[in-house]
């Protein structure tokens, strides 16, 4: 089974990557399921109905977030009814949403998802480690195939994840630097593993954002509103193929696409 992951949604641009790319790479790369994470799709924090319907709508299966998952009042009635919506799983009890679900390709395969956020440099929610473990070895009962997203700051608290859930789920991808790194493995007991799937998104930016609004709060510190860059869009990811009986990577590629 092949499963697509896609990097941070910046805004506009980055939905105008789903919606022209993804299903031609669907087709192109014989993709079974796709993940995004979403937390930055709507003015580059948060997410409202209207962009998510579009983001399902054009060959998106699944939206994981991060630390922007409230940034959007609307967010709180959206969670509670649209289930291809997740929040970090490691909010405090209470919190709207889940962080884990098993969903259904259209294949007939299930697939488990799992978003946790990291704590290094972060608000310190619960802890990732433990539960992204514990809603693993629940979602095991029905699948084989677990993807986890670890929305996280630090990258050894991500590489650390990868150790720890290595044999218990298909993969643990990152995302939330918004920069794409180029340590992609299979670690040894069938985990595939990246630090950080990337940004989809504008990519003459700073991380999304425009470079003289960047600049400008570097050079003066003073306080500016950080517009989303426009120029250069691209669609990064990876892809990660899946053996249906055993639920361990076979193999994972970085994608990396122009629009």
């Amino acid at each position: 089974m092949k499963i697509l992951f896609i990097g941070d949604i910046v805004g506009s641009p980055g939905r105008e990557a789903i919606t022209k790319l993804v299903i031609p790479l669907k087709q192109e790369l014989g993709i079974d399921f796709v993940i995004a994470n979403a937390e930055n799709a709507s003015g580059g924090s948060g997410i409202t109905a209207k962009v998510s319907d579009e983001l399902l709508g054009s060959g998106v299966d699944v939206l994981t977030s991060g630390d922007h998952i409230w940034k959007k009042p609307e967010i709180f009635e959206l969670i509670s009814r649209e289930k291809r919506i997740l929040r970090p799983l490691n909010f405090p009890n209470g919190a709207p949403g889940s962080g884990a679900t098993v969903f259904t390709a259209k294949n007939g395969i299930k697939v488990g998802v799992i978003n946790v956020n990291g704590r290094v440099f972060m608000e310190a929610l619960e802890c990732p480690f433990k539960g992204a473990l514990k809603a693993a070895e629940e979602l095991a009962k029905d699948t084989k195939i677990i993807i986890v997203d670890i929305h996280a700051e630090a990258t050894s608290e991500k590489v650390a994840l990868g150790w720890y859930l290595d044999g218990k789920v298909s993969a643990v991808l990152g995302t939330h630097t918004h920069i794409q790194t180029a340590d992609e493995k299979i670690l040894p007991k069938g985990t595939a593993y990246l630090t950080d799937a990337g940004m989809t998104g504008p990519y003459d930016s700073v991380i999304g954002r425009r470079v003289e609004d960047v600049l400008t709060r570097f050079l003066s510190l003073i306080p500016v509103k950080f517009q989303v860059a426009q120029d250069n869009i691209q669609l990064h990811g990876a892809l990660v193929e899946i053996d249906e009986k055993t639920g361990k990577a076979t193999s994972i590629l970085r994608i990396q696409k122009k629009l």
